[in-house]
């Protein structure tokens, strides 16, 4: 199957064919097996990264949706190729996202008594329900009262002016979700943004000097829980994250829904006893 015709023009690399290619080896994925999972021939592959031949817009979506692209970078892809980008980029409160936002109101309303937040593809927190504020007040106290504007889980979490000091296996926690996140943006596209972010946490005081490295350890447990301790109160929380399925959206691709629930009795009464005041 051939999308576009190709152009033996001689010109130099085309900036598509290097996001392309780039895109193909985060995936690993040679020139032939692109190929055959796009129906695209391998010679066909070859001049497009190479900037022998010019993709036409199906083209550049057939083959970003064969790589798995996320909608951002499918975006990018099409503006390197020189067409205009297909998906919007919506505001959580847009009015056409309101179908969507009862639907994400529902998951986090049920959540109780427990938290669950909505959160963008850099951890913004976008929403989040009752629990999430009665638990952070619990533990940040007037702190957490004062603060204002966006807050980011994981500088709220990995910070020592957020949650840090309450969290008793901090060295854990804190590898596992830079380990966690270091690969995740590099997956979806390791852009400017992201990278900034990911130095910036790096860099706060103390972060493990070894979250870079796999730790395999034979003594693990199933599950990584965040152990909270304040005031003699110990609260252990594991987590689940949903995605929305079928996004045509770049906002609704990139959001997460995370849930928190209790792994023990203790943490299980606290939390109830914590939501009736």
């Amino acid at each position: 199957m051939s999308l576009a015709s190709d152009r033996d023009s001689g010109a130099p690399r085309a900036p598509f064919g290097l996001l392309l290619r780039d895109w193909r080896r985060r995936r690993g994925a040679s020139q032939l097996e692109l190929a055959l999972r796009s129906g695209v021939s391998q010679r066909h592959v070859s001049f497009l990264e190479s900037g022998r031949a010019r993709p036409s817009r199906e083209m550049v979506v057939h083959l970003a949706v064969s790589l798995d692209v996320p909608l951002r970078h499918q975006n990018q892809l099409l503006l390197a190729a020189g067409f205009a980008p297909v998906y919007r980029q919506s505001n959580l409160s847009a009015p056409e996202l309101a179908d969507v936002r009862q639907a994400i109101d529902h998951i986090l309303a049920h959540q109780e008594p427990y938290p669950a937040i909505v959160v963008d593809r850099l951890f913004n927190i976008l929403m989040g329900n009752t629990a999430t504020t009665r638990l952070v007040g619990f533990l940040m106290g007037a702190r957490a009262a004062a603060a204002s504007g966006p807050v980011n889980l994981l500088r709220l979490t990995l910070s020592p002016q957020g949650l840090r000091p309450y969290l008793a296996n901090w060295p854990d926690v804190a590898h596992y979700l830079m380990t966690r996140t270091a690969a995740e943006l590099a997956l979806n596209g390791l852009d400017a943004e992201a990278k900034a972010f990911l130095d910036e946490l790096s860099g706060y005081p103390d972060m493990p000097t070894s979250w870079r490295d796999v730790r395999p350890d034979d003594s693990l447990s199933p599950i990584l829980a965040l152990h909270f301790a304040k005031d003699g109160q110990d609260i252990r929380v594991m987590t689940t994250i949903s995605t929305l399925g079928t996004p045509q959206d770049v906002t609704l691709q990139e959001i997460r829904i995370e849930t928190f629930f209790p792994v023990d009795a203790a943490s299980t009464d606290f939390f109830r006893r914590l939501a009736k005041g």
